[in-house]
């Protein structure tokens, strides 16, 4: 049988990727004993001991007392230190910037949100996530230097090689945009940006440990659509690193038109603002300030029985499960994670019109059954996952590390 995470190899070469095994178990299962971590990842006693007499060393691991006897002598238990380090994490959504300060164990320290600016420029935009980065490591109290860096979390589609911004459909006028230069330039600290559902996943990953584990795909759901895919606990970024833009794929025939300039695309039906119009158009009720506000009130008006409200969000759910049964059946993974604000108030509803389109769906259901669930990182899974792109860049263990690539 396999080991649930990452096996270590006891060749000299790879000690970093070992070492990251080694953590990243020892953090997966929040308590876990040497000879424990022994099992669970195949590396000898020796080289075990040796990498948690290094951790220990870099305060990174620290002894928490002994699991139950079971007869004999009972084994120390090991667990991540969450001070030793920490990371802060901003997410850039259409109408707002959410920000987080992650400790090393995954734990959300501080929360922060604020409108995005009026013009909302880049360089408008980059002062200000600089400006909710510098007020969460203020307001912590923590040594700017215990930071290990900042990451970014957009909307797609990027060049990840040159970490730009090229025209998301819900920022008009970002046609190529240099944000995690322009945030470095103004923080001094080392920034790293992905798409916003690939940074979600990562942060579902790390901060949900072994409940994770193996392979799912995560469902963002905010002002857009967009999947994160982990594989057998790697991240998949695709070619151009922009895997997972279900949101402007397809559904069939012409279709309503998108706000990227297409028709038929999949957020044409499921994003906060086309739920919102087909609100507006049924009831007549007055626009509201943001499309953020009105959704919010569907989503209350549905988990209050409202007959309207719930029949557009059953709509937007059967649609994104039908989409999603061509993505599990060819990806043939078996958890779907539904996260994201428009989740807020409707989880349940959203959750069960998805699992039931899946099932009735997908390939093969008794082969595969396909279980989804809700993120358990919560609405701010953006600014957590972007928080958690850095800290998985540092520890997390990688093919790349271990092929010397």
């Amino acid at each position: 049988m396999p080991h649930e995470f990452w096996q270590g190899t006891n060749l000299p070469r790879v000690g970093g990727f070992n070492r990251a095994v080694v953590l990243d178990t020892i953090r997966a299962h929040g308590e876990v004993s040497r000879v424990e971590l022994a099992e669970r990842t195949g590396l000898t006693a020796q080289t075990m001991s040796n990498i948690v007499r290094a951790l220990m060393a870099d305060g990174l691991v620290a002894e928490n007392g002994h699991a139950p006897s079971t007869g004999g002598k009972r084994r120390v238990l090991l667990r991540v230190v969450p001070d030793a380090y920490s990371s802060v994490g901003l997410h850039l959504d259409p109408e707002s910037i959410t920000g987080v300060l992650l400790d090393l164990a995954g734990g959300v320290r501080l929360r922060s949100r604020r409108r995005v600016p009026q013009d909302a420029s880049p360089a408008t935009v980059a002062a200000a996530l600089t400006r909710t980065l510098k007020q969460l490591v203020r307001r912590s109290g923590i040594d700017e230097s215990r930071v290990l860096g900042v990451g970014l979390a957009v909307p797609g589609p990027l060049d990840a090689d040159h970490r730009r911004v090229l025209g998301p459909p819900n920022l008009p006028g970002w046609d190529d945009v240099a944000l995690a230069d322009l945030v470095e330039q103004r923080a001094g600290m080392p920034v790293v940006m992905d798409n916003d559902a690939t940074a979600a996943a990562i942060g579902e990953r790390w901060a949900a440990g072994k409940a994770r584990r193996g392979s799912f795909v995560y469902v963002y759901l905010g002002a857009g659509v967009g999947v994160g895919v982990v594989l057998g606990d790697q991240v998949h970024r695709g070619t151009s690193n922009n895997a997972g833009e279900i949101g402007h794929v397809n559904g069939g025939g012409a279709g309503r038109p998108c706000s990227c300039g297409k028709r038929g695309c999949l957020e044409a039906y499921c994003s906060m603002r086309a739920i919102v119009d087909e609100w507006l158009s049924a009831t007549g009720s007055p626009e509201g300030d943001s499309v953020s506000a009105d959704y919010e009130e569907i989503c209350r008006a549905a988990a209050g029985g409202d007959a309207t409200a719930v029949r557009l969000l059953r709509q937007a759910a059967t649609k994104l499960g039908q989409a999603l049964a061509t993505v599990v059946s060819v990806l043939d993974v078996d958890h779907v994670v539904l996260g994201g604000p428009a989740l807020r108030h409707v989880e349940e509803l959203v959750r069960s019109r998805v699992e039931k389109t899946l099932a009735a769906h997908v390939w093969a259901p008794a082969v595969r059954p396909v279980r989804v669930r809700t993120a358990l990182i919560g609405e701010d899974a953006g600014a957590v996952g972007a928080a958690s792109l850095v800290l998985d860049h540092a520890y997390s263990p990688r093919l790349a590390t271990l092929l010397g690539s």
